[in-house]
């Protein structure tokens, strides 16, 4: 079992930054594929970006690829995601997601094993 508790969402004007964090308690945070999903209001739950287990593979769906970053740190069993440059249509709920047994980053949701609750991201225009 791993247990994720993101933080970090809130509102922010268009072009501002957040960084959401994501703790992870349980299984062994440092052999896990971690991932960021977002999901609007009325929309399906959508890819965001991944980190392999080892943290060298990164991936990003188009839409933030020079915007966010991904990162994790093993010794605080935590991963990031750094948004620069927001857009209103970055509004969503963000869930951070941990894929276990060496995960190497999938953009598939179904990858997944256990996800963390939610943060609301909102981005004013």
């Amino acid at each position: 079992q791993v247990q994720l508790v993101e933080s970090g969402g809130g509102l922010v004007q268009a072009g501002g930054s957040l960084r959401l964090s994501c703790a992870a308690s349980g299984r062994t945070f440092s052999t896990c594929g971690m991932g960021w999903f977002r999901q609007a209001p009325g929309k399906e739950r959508e890819f965001v970006a991944a980190i392999s287990w080892t943290g060298r593979m990164t991936s990003y769906v188009d839409s933030v690829k020079g915007r966010f970053t991904i990162s994790r740190d093993n010794a605080k069993n935590t991963v990031y995601l750094q948004m620069n440059s927001l857009k209103p249509e970055d509004t969503a709920v963000y869930y951070c997601a941990a894929d276990p047994d060496y995960g190497l980053g999938s953009k598939t949701l179904l990858q997944y094993d256990y996800w963390g609750q939610g943060t609301q991201v909102t981005v004013s225009s």
